[in-house]
């Protein structure tokens, strides 16, 4: 990818490197093939115009042709935001056929399984930007060639099998392979977009088969928790990360009620509106735990201890010194549920089950026990 200075962005002041999409490399490794077929010559390098604007210069690898087949490969590149396919080569197997342009997916690329997915479920997991893409390459080579038959494009990327292990695509139903994804063609790093449109899209799929409740963990402790309740299958669980504000903005758009299974941790956060728990956003937790203990009666040597505390069951460990848990943890309920009601603006239903992984249960929020009757319903019909 050439060094042109819009390939470059500031994050926290801090000059960062964009990359390239798996929907760039497929367009880009497809432009070659074709450019090779219709030529009958060597390409080394290809001219992407992205759907952000920007201009790429990418490096073709791998090419072989000959008159009407050609395959290649353009390497993934994520710039400074390294992911699991960071360094794959991303194949396009393109044939001259007689009209119309056919894209699919081969080997390492997956499939959909399940509804609610940017493709329908039989269908390679190639999204509409990159499909888009890769079809305007296509018409791109043969505009510049006279050529006015048609195209096959069957994008497969060899590594893409175990790379997806890596990913969410299990999660979401996606078997045999990776997702060909991308938005504008650019990577942009440390960005946490790709991360909550990843949120978005379990919540979409859990809505498509029409769960109107979610069962929501931020990772694999509340996953952990969720399977220790009673009827609950963490199976069912969509996994926010950090990332609670967007999942109850996206909960609102789809209309679908929040039951949220949290360890203290993250949860403890919300008690004060910091609705994205990543420590770099805020962190507070000592804070919160020390003045909702001293609203439940704790004196000063207590609050000045929980205050020193490094984890917040260091911190439950003082507050249980004083006889408070209990109440401390309504306290929090409370808060909680005043914050998350705030963020969605009574547009759902949302409720809260907080647990410490020394202390266990801590509280729910006023409507969880009947919220999660309602899961057990949805997991029975949807495990039928």
């Amino acid at each position: 990818m050439t060094g042109y200075p819009e390939l470059y962005t500031y994050v926290n002041n801090k000059k960062m490197r964009r990359g390239h999409t798996t929907g760039t490399c497929a367009a880009a490794a497809s432009k070659a093939a074709a450019e090779a077929i219709l030529t009958q010559s060597p390409v080394s390098s290809v001219t992407i115009h992205t759907p952000k604007g920007i201009t790429l210069d990418l490096p073709v690898e791998d090419l072989t042709f000959d008159s009407a087949h050609a395959r290649c490969a353009v390497r993934k590149d994520g710039g400074d935001d390294i992911d699991a396919t960071h360094g794959a080569l991303v194949y396009s197997d393109v044939t001259l056929t007689d009209s119309g342009i056919d894209i699919d997916g081969g080997v390492g690329v997956g499939r959909v399984t399940r509804k609610g997915l940017d493709q329908p479920p039989g269908n390679a997991a190639i999204n509409r930007v990159p499909r888009s893409m890769i079809r305007e390459a296509l018409e791109d080579v043969a505009s510049a060639c006279s050529y006015g038959g048609g195209f096959s494009a069957v994008i497969s990327v060899p590594d893409g099998e175990g790379i997806a292990a890596k990913t969410f695509n299990p999660r979401l139903g996606i078997t045999g392979g990776i997702s060909i994804l991308g938005t504008s063609g650019i990577v942009e790093p440390m960005s946490e977009t790709a991360l909550i449109d990843t949120v978005k899209t379990e919540m979409n799929m859990r809505a498509a088969s029409g769960d109107r409740v979610l069962l929501v963990v931020p990772g694999n402790y509340g996953k952990d928790f969720s399977d220790n309740i009673p009827g609950i299958d963490s199976d069912f669980a969509v996994k926010c990360s950090n990332f609670v504000g967007e999942m109850l903005d996206h909960a609102c758009e789809l209309g679908t009620d929040v039951v949220l299974v949290s360890n203290l941790g993250k949860a403890v956060k919300l008690a004060a509106g910091i609705m994205n728990t990543h420590s770099r956003n805020a962190d507070a937790r000592m804070e919160i735990l020390a003045s909702n203990a001293a609203i439940a009666g704790a004196d000063i040597q207590t609050v000045l201890r929980i205050l020193e505390c490094i984890s917040t069951d260091d911190a439950l460990e003082v507050i249980d010194s004083a006889g408070l848990v209990p109440k401390v943890s309504e306290l929090l309920m409370e808060k909680i549920e005043f914050h998350m009601n705030h963020r969605t603006g009574g547009a759902i239903r949302t409720s809260a089950v907080v647990f410490s992984s020394v202390y266990g249960l801590l509280g729910k929020t006023s409507l969880a026990d009947s919220m999660l009757d309602e899961v057990r319903e949805e997991i029975g019909r949807d495990g039928a």
